[in-house]
C-alpha cells in the first residue's frame, strides 16, 4: 500500500508545474479483462479484444445463462412493497437486474437488483459465491420510492488482498472478500460502513430518500462513494447527496464534499436568501470515473430538489448541474463547471465522464468529455478545467409560475454539435402522413413550447430533450485509437408541469403536477400512439472528437416500422426509442438496448454491431429477453464473451454469455 502511495506522489512531483501532463494515457482493458464498470478507470467503455468482428458476428451463440440470485429470492415469496402496489405476479419487471459486471482473473463480479453481491466462472458461469446483505430484507419495507436496482461493483486488489467494494441499495458501504464473498472484518464494523451517518438534512429514511445504486469508484487507496436522492420531496429541507473519500482498507472515512456547500464555503453566494441551508440533491447518482496517475476522481451531478420548481433556492445553485474534478486523496476541489444552472428540467448529469487523450492542432491535450441529457457534449481539459473550445452563453426563456426565477443564461457548447433534436417546434413534428401530421399539431398546440431550457409551466411545458435525455447513465464510450467517441441516446418529448402546492401536505409554493407531468407518446389514442416528433427515436452519434465533429449518425434499431398507421409506408430504420449501451472494441461497435420502465418497455431484445467508421449495421444477435443494464467483454480460456445482465416480464434476471462456437478457440492467446 505504501509503495502505491509513493507511486501516485511521485508521479504528482515529476509533473510540469500546473500539472500540465502532455503525455499519452495508457487506458483500455488489458489482458483481456474487465477491472472497472467502465472498462477503466477512465470510463472508456473500450476494449482491444479483436476474437469478434464483422466476419464472424453473425456467429455468435449464448454459450451460458447463470440466474440472478433474485430469483431465488422471488421464488421464497420474497415481494417489494412497489411490486404487492402494482399486483405484478412476476417481478422480473421490477426487479431491475442493471449492473455490468466486472471480469478479473477468471471471476466474474456482480449485483443483483435487490443488493445481493455475487461471483460466477467467467467461463462457464458457474455460481462461485453469494453474498446476501440486509438490504435485500429491508428492500420488503420502505421501498416505495424506488424499484429496486444497483449498477455494479468496484474491485481493488493489494498483494493477496483482494475486496469486491459495493455501496447497498439501503446506504452501507461492504467490503467483500473476492474470494469467498465474506464481509472483512477490519473494515469499519465487521464488513460495512452506514453512509447515512454523518448526512446533513433531516433524519433519513433509508431506500426513500437515500439510497445507492451505482458503483464507487477506486483511487490509490480511497474508494470514493455518490448517492441518490429522492427527486420530488414534500419538504424544502432535504439532504445534500455529499460525495465521500473512505480508505479502502479500514473503512475509514477520509474526507467529504459538500454538492451543496455549506456556510463560509465557495458557492454559498449562488444560493440566494441562504438556500444552501436547507436545500438538498444534487448528488452523484451515476457512476463516476478516474485518473489514477494524476490522483483525480471525476464526478457529474444531478439536480437540486425540488426537480421542476426552484422558486425556494433562487440563483444557480453550485454544485448542482455540474462536472467536478476532486483530489482523491484530500476531496479538494481542483476545478469545476457547472452546465445547467439553477436546473428545473431534472437535467442531472448522469453519465459517467470520458477521459480522453486528444491532438489537437499538433498538441496533445488531457480533456474529459461529458455527454449530457440536453444532447451536448462537453470537453474540458481535465487538468486545468478550461473548455477545449468556446463556451457560449444563451438566453433562457422566463418562467411564468409565480415566484421562479430562471437562470439569465444557460451554456452551450460551440463544438461538437449536439447530437440530440433539441426545443420543440412543429417543423420537427411527425409527418408520416397529412392526418398524423394534423393530429401531432392538435397535441402540440396544447402547451407551451420553444428552444430548449424553457421552463415547467402551469399550463404544461412540452420539453425536448424530456428529463429522461439525450442520454443518460448508460453513457458513451471511447475508442482511443481513433479517438472517436459514441454517443447513444433517445429522442424522448416530455410535458413538465407545476401546480400550487397544498400547504398541509408540502412547503413547497408549487409541486411536480404529475397528472400533466407526463411522456408525449402522440396522437391521439393511447392504444395507436406513435411519438410526437420526427425520427430517429434512438441512435448513435459517432465523433471526431479531436475535430469537433460529427463523424456518424444511425439510427438504432427498427422503431414502431410495423406500426397499422404506417402501414404500406416505405420508411428507413425509426430507432426503438430506448436508451442504449454501447461498447467498443478493436474491431466493432456493439450496442444493446436497454428496456425501460420510463420508456414503457420500447427496447428491441437484440445485440447489434456496427462499424466503427461508417456506422453500417453489421448485424443483429437475437436475445431471449432485454438488456437490462450495459455489456461486458473480455477473454477467458482463450475465448472472447460478450455478457450482458438481461431480464423480462416472462423471462426471469439472469446473466446471459455469448460467445463463438469456433473449434480451436481453447489455444487462442489471452487478450
Amino acid at each position: 500500500m505504501l509503495a502505491l502511495r509513493l507511486t501516485v506522489l511521485l508521479l504528482l512531483v515529476l509533473l510540469p508545474a500546473g500539472c500540465e501532463r502532455a503525455e499519452r494515457v495508457s487506458y483500455g482493458v488489458e489482458g483481456g479483462q474487465w477491472r472497472s464498470y467502465g472498462a477503466d478507470p477512465a470510463n472508456t467503455k473500450y476494449s482491444p479484444l479483436d476474437q469478434i468482428d464483422a466476419g464472424n458476428f453473425g456467429d455468435l451463440e449464448v454459450v451460458w445463462t447463470s440466474d440472478s440470485p433474485d430469483v431465488a429470492w422471488r421464488a421464497a415469496g420474497r415481494r417489494t412493497k412497489k411490486t404487492r402496489e402494482l399486483n405484478v405476479a412476476k417481478s422480473a419487471r421490477i426487479l431491475e437486474f442493471q449492473a455490468t459486471s466486472l471480469m478479473v482473473d477468471g471471476t466474474l463480479y456482480t449485483i443483483s437488483a435487490v443488493g445481493q453481491v455475487f461471483a460466477v466462472d467467467a467461463s462457464s458461469g458457474a455460481l462461485r459465491w453469494v453474498y446476501d446483505p440486509a438490504s435485500s430484507r429491508t428492500a420488503e419495507s420502505p421501498m416505495d420510492y424506488i424499484f429496486p436496482k444497483h449498477r455494479g461493483v468496484a474491485y481493488w486488489r493489494s498483494g493477496d488482498d483482494e475486496r469486491v467494494l459495493v455501496p447497498t441499495i439501503d446506504s452501507y458501504l461492504l467490503a467483500l472478500d473476492a474470494k469467498t464473498g465474506q464481509p472483512i472484518p477490519s473494515f469499519g464494523e465487521k464488513g460495512r460502513i452506514d453512509l447515512t451517518r454523518g448526512l446533513r438534512g433531516p433524519e433519513i429514511r433509508r431506500l426513500k430518500d437515500y439510497f445507492q445504486s451505482s458503483p464507487p469508484v477506486i483511487v490509490g487507496d480511497t474508494v470514493v462513494v455518490g448517492s441518490s436522492v429522492t427527486d420530488r420531496p414534500k419538504h424544502k429541507h432535504g439532504t445534500p447527496g455529499d460525495v465521500r473519500g473512505y480508505d479502502v482498507e479500514s473503512g475509514q472515512q477520509k474526507w467529504v464534499f459538500h454538492v451543496v456547500p455549506s456556510d463560509g464555503e465557495f458557492g454559498t453566494e449562488t444560493w440566494q436568501g441562504k438556500s444552501w441551508k436547507y436545500s438538498g440533491g444534487a448528488n452523484v447518482w451515476g457512476p463516476m470515473s478516474a485518473d489514477p496517475e494524476l490522483g483525480y476522481v471525476y464526478v457529474a451531478t444531478s439536480a437540486p430538489t425540488n426537480d421542476y420548481y426552484g422558486g425556494h433556492r433562487k440563483g444557480d445553485n453550485l454544485f448542482a448541474g455540474s462536472l467536478l474534478c476532486l483530489d482523491a486523496e484530500t476531496g479538494k476541489r481542483i476545478w469545476h463547471q457547472q452546465l445547467v444552472r439553477h436546473d428545473l428540467w431534472d437535467y442531472d448529469l448522469a453519465a459517467a465522464p470520458n477521459l480522453v487523450d486528444l491532438e489537437i492542432d499538433g498538441k496533445l491535450i488531457n480533456a474529459v468529455a461529458q455527454v449530457s441529457k440536453q444532447g451536448f457534449v462537453f470537453v474540458f481539459d481535465r487538468i486545468t478545467g478550461e473548455p477545449i473550445w468556446p463556451i457560449r452563453e444563451q438566453p433562457a426563456p422566463a418562467s411564468d409560475v409565480p415566484g421562479e426565477q430562471v437562470a439569465a443564461t444557460q451554456r452551450v457548447p460551440s463544438k461538437p454539435p449536439p447530437f440530440e433534436r433539441q426545443g420543440t417546434y412543429e417543423d420537427g413534428l411527425i409527418d408520416f402522413t397529412p392526418e398524423l401530421r394534423a393530429e401531432a399539431l392538435e397535441v402540440f398546440r396544447q402547451y407551451r413550447t420553444g428552444p430548449m431550457f424553457t421552463p415547467p409551466s402551469l399550463a404544461g411545458s412540452l420539453v425536448l430533450p424530456g428529463p429522461p435525455g439525450g442520454t443518460n447513465w448508460q453513457g458513451a464510450a471511447f475508442d482511443p485509437e481513433t479517438a472517436t467517441l459514441f454517443v447513444p441516446s433517445i429522442t424522448h418529448a416530455q410535458v413538465v408541469s407545476v401546480k400550487k402546492g397544498k400547504k398541509k401536505d408540502t412547503d413547497f409554493d408549487y409541486v411536480t403536477d404529475l397528472s400533466a407531468t407526463r411522456w408525449i407518446a402522440g396522437p391521439p389514442d393511447p392504444q395507436e400512439a406513435l411519438p410526437l416528433f420526427k425520427p430517429p427515436y434512438s441512435r448513435i452519434t459517432a465523433y471526431d472528437l479531436p475535430r469537433g465533429q460529427i463523424l456518424w449518425q444511425e439510427a438504432n434499431g427498427e422503431g414502431p416500422r410495423d406500426h397499422p398507421r404506417l402501414a404500406g409506408l416505405n420508411l428507413p430504420r425509426l430507432g426503438s426509442g430506448a436508451h442504449a449501451c454501447v461498447l467498443a472494441t478493436r474491431t466493432l461497435l456493439l450496442s444493446a438496448d436497454r428496456s425501460s420502465i420510463w420508456m414503457g418497455g420500447m427496447g428491441e431484445p437484440v445485440l447489434r454491431a456496427y462499424r466503427k467508421d461508417t456506422g453500417a449495421l453489421v448485424g443483429e444477435i437475437d436475445l431471449p429477453a432485454r438488456a437490462r443494464g450495459c455489456p461486458t467483454t473480455y477473454v477467458s480460456g482463450g475465448r472472447q464473451f460478450i455478457v450482458l445482465p438481461i431480464g423480462d416480464e416472462d423471462v426471469s434476471p439472469r446473466l446471459l454469455a455469448l460467445s463463438l462456437a469456433e473449434p480451436g478457440l481453447e489455444n487462442r492467446p489471452e487478450g
